[in-house]
């Protein structure tokens, strides 16, 4: 995910392992003529401060999770993640093997049992496959279609966006508004780079802020970037409580709901190229950011006390590491006031 080169290099690898020897293809066109599984009710409510998690739909040297297996402190899992299909911007769902299930049942299984537990499960479209293109009114159509489909036919509660070859704001904006037409409970999240989110005029930020009146979550990839602006003209380095809180700021001051506004980071140095900190330093952002406190030397004009939460990549990296991001991140972001 997200320009992690260790991680993509492994992730390809799997996938071209995979495509020889042949996946458990839950949306194949023999599949959709079979009556599908009654689907998850799409019932759970994110809380106003959330955690997300990516779990990895293949195996690329982190533990091997079932959905199951998730630590209980991720509020959003991303189901990562969607393929390509033929037609252009069409995605379908293909459970790796390399993950353990027996069945598309029993994953369908787990997803309901996540829910009933109060967690709400989206399929993720992009990441190392981020081949999608939505680009025109026709593939528009196709993606929301089919993201439709996966949450009829699996029961998601929605979709992720992670699209890290750009993204034409117009279409996907008229792609999720048709989602969301269709499924008015719909949760969206997205998790741009930070480049993507350094002005308002920037795409993925026009697409977050054209469905503001829906939208969940942008949960910023603070990692594999470099030194960037901060709210304040200022150039951060990654790997700092100044570079989350002044770049969060941007978005924050740019046009987004503190509540729509989440902190991105690997769950271990394993997890990415760079930009992992410690769950101290995230949690001394947050408090930063809603409180005012444990700042560095950029101190925001104001507080967020809506603020969501965070992301990171991955619930698989994160039990590698002994859960440590659930455990200390998890719990700071639920006792958040």
């Amino acid at each position: 995910m997200h320009r992690r080169l260790r991680t993509r290099l492994l992730a390809g690898l799997a996938a071209a392992v995979l495509t020889s020897a042949g996946t458990v293809a839950a949306g194949s066109a023999s599949a959709s003529e079979e009556r599908p599984a009654k689907p998850a009710a799409h019932t759970a409510t994110v809380p106003e401060h959330a955690v997300t998690g990516y779990w990895q739909n293949f195996d690329n040297g982190a533990t091997v999770q079932k959905l199951k297996d998730v630590d209980d402190a991720y509020d959003i899992i991303a189901v990562s993640f969607a393929d390509a299909t033929g037609r252009p911007g069409a995605v379908t769902f293909n459970l790796d093997p390399a993950v353990g299930y027996g069945s598309v049942d029993d994953f369908k299984a787990d997803i309901k049992a996540k829910q009933d537990a109060g967690k709400s499960v989206i399929v993720s479209v992009g990441g190392e496959k981020g081949s999608v293109s939505v680009n025109d009114d026709a593939s528009a159509k196709n993606f929301a279609d089919s993201i439709n489909k996966l949450m009829d036919e699996y029961g998601f509660n929605g979709v992720d966006i992670d699209l890290e070859n750009g993204l034409n704001s117009t279409y996907m904006t008229q792609a999720l508004k048709a989602i969301h037409a269709a499924h008015k409970d719909v949760v969206v999240t997205m998790a741009p780079q930070t480049v993507d989110m350094q002005s308002p005029q920037n795409e993925y930020f026009k697409t977050a802020l054209a469905i503001k009146d829906f939208l969940t979550v942008v949960n910023m990839q603070y990692y594999n970037s470099g030194s960037m602006n901060g709210c304040d003209g200022k150039v951060y380095a990654q790997g700092s409580v100044d570079f989350l809180t002044a770049l969060a700021c941007i978005q924050l001051e740019g046009g987004l709901d503190p509540s729509q506004v989440g902190i991105g980071v690997p769950a271990s140095s394993r997890a990415a190229g760079s930009g992992y900190v410690a769950p101290s330093v995230v949690n001394a952002a947050l408090d930063c950011l809603t409180q005012g406190s444990d700042c560095g030397s950029f101190k925001p004009s104001k507080t967020y006390p809506g603020l969501r939460g965070v992301m990171t990549w991955s619930t698989n990296w994160d039990a590698s590491n002994g859960n440590e991001f659930a455990g200390q991140v998890g719990a700071h972001v639920h006792g958040l006031p």
